[in-house]
């Protein structure tokens, strides 16, 4: 019961800041700003899920993918 609620918070967590990532993405140094803190606030395997999903919505957005791989101690777009 435990292992399903965690599973469940984790799943919460990340769908926030996927929402959060998607309502602040007009601005691209704020994207990043909340990407960062979305990547602190997640779970090692939401983290790799995180960037997954960052790598897809940026993959047509050439403003958010500049600032994003600029200066990233985070991950690199490949």
């Amino acid at each position: 019961m435990i292992i399903i609620l965690n599973q469940l918070n984790m799943s919460r967590d990340l769908n926030y800041c996927r929402a959060i990532l998607k309502k602040v993405s007009f601005d691209p140094t704020l994207f990043k700003k909340e990407f960062t803190k979305a990547y602190r606030l997640l779970e090692p395997e939401e983290r790799i899920e995180l960037i997954d999903w960052v790598k897809g919505f940026v993959k047509n957005n050439s403003e958010l993918r500049l600032v994003i791989s600029s200066n990233s101690d985070v991950f690199t777009l490949v």
